[in-house]
């Protein structure tokens, strides 16, 4: 079903391409191809029936149409992928060799995860240095603080960006450490013993995980979830920390405030109906994001009590979820990226309402809180 219509507006397109037929059916036969060729090198299969392996799932001649409607039909990918290949090659008996449907099906999505985690870490560290930028620049700008969106006393606008840094830097921690330990390689064939390979499974699983760029975990995941349910969460509070973002500028953005504003670009953030609006769009989307991240969260966290060695719909309800919580996630980032690098601060406007508020203009240690936050986010580069 496309879904460009719906979707484009919220996912990115460099996401998009990363969940993309295309990239799963790449991504399962990069699983085969390795596969075949590290059980060549360990001696359980014939090194040219490896090499033949290779080229035929570099050109494997496979409509995606047909095969998601046999995969329909069979249940999984897996089933109709390994067919289709065996059936146009010599060596139909070392293919797919030791390996189950859901060694195909978690591998592709690990590397499928991989991808998109470089778009999320690459844009996230965009996002930071924005936001110090602007701490560092209105370190000293006074503006009125609000509390239970009342008014409340001065602080500095470089505070509130030096907080907006200091939360994306932690989701971006948090973000590493989980793909750390979450991305992994998944071969262990029907039950997690790895059996008929001769003894030779840990070697070959290694050498799997080598070529395809994944960790190498001491033993098969197929039933343990948790690697996943750690992304989820990671991705899930990303967006959520960038909802918090976007809902400040909103709230400073409207008109009675007026302190604060998406850059204008010509194009963006009107109306149809009403020619004087400046909508703050990136604000729009990444808001949108937050609401629905926790939900997919939650079904990924609701999978993870599989029943014994493979689970019955609960791994099989993951990928798709996942996958959206990457494309949310990084539509959440570079719809405010833009926003953060060239936000429109009106400083004349947060002092004629510091004012108006009739608080004083004590910002207490503001400066000094953001000279730490700096200190502490170039650190942690350095390391």
């Amino acid at each position: 079903m496309a879904t460009l219509l719906r979707d484009r507006a919220a996912f990115s397109a460099d996401m998009m391409r990363v969940f993309s037929d295309e990239s799963l059916l790449a991504a399962a036969l990069q699983f085969e191809a390795a596969l075949a060729t590290a059980e060549a090198a360990e001696g359980v299969i014939p090194a040219q029936a490896a090499e033949r392996i290779r080229a035929l799932c570099a050109n494997p001649g496979i409509d995606i149409a047909a095969l998601a409607e046999d995969a329909a039909h069979a249940g999984t990918l897996a089933i109709p992928l390994v067919g289709h290949l065996r059936a146009r090659s010599q060596d139909a008996a070392c293919i797919h060799l030791g390996a189950t449907s859901q060694d195909v099906a978690d591998t592709a999505l690990m590397l499928q995860a991989k991808d998109a985690a470089g778009l999320v870490v690459r844009d996230l560290g965009l996002m930071s240095k924005s936001l110090a930028d602007l701490a560092r620049i209105h370190a000293d700008t006074p503006m009125l603080g609000r509390t239970l969106l009342q008014a409340a006393l001065p602080i500095s606008f470089g505070l509130k960006a030096a907080n907006w840094m200091m939360s994306i830097d932690a989701t971006l921690l948090r973000f590493r450490h989980e793909m750390g330990r979450g991305v992994a390689l998944q071969f262990g064939g029907a039950t997690g013993t790895r059996a008929g390979l001769d003894g030779k499974g840990a070697a070959i699983a290694a050498r799997m995980a080598a070529e395809l760029g994944l960790a190498c975990p001491p033993l098969p995941w197929q039933a343990r979830r948790d690697g996943i349910a750690g992304l989820a969460a990671a991705l899930a509070i990303i967006t959520g920390t960038i909802g918090k973002i976007a809902r400040d500028i909103a709230l400073l953005a409207q008109g009675e405030v007026a302190e604060a504003f998406e850059p204008h670009v010509p194009g963006r953030g009107g109306s149809s109906a009403m020619a004087h609006k400046r909508n703050p769009t990136g604000c729009q989307i990444a808001l949108s994001a937050a609401l629905r991240t926790p939900g997919l969260a939650a079904t990924i966290f609701a999978s993870m009590a599989q029943e014994h060695e493979r689970g019955l719909g609960g791994w099989q309800a993951e990928a798709p979820v996942l996958a959206e919580l990457f494309c949310l996630t990084h539509g959440a980032i570079t719809a405010m990226l833009p926003v953060l690098a060239a936000l429109d601060i009106d400083p004349a406007r947060m002092a004629e309402n510091l004012r108006a508020a009739d608080v004083g203009t004590d910002m207490g240690e503001s400066a000094s809180l953001v000279a730490a936050a700096l200190t502490q986010r170039d650190q942690t580069i350095e390391d």
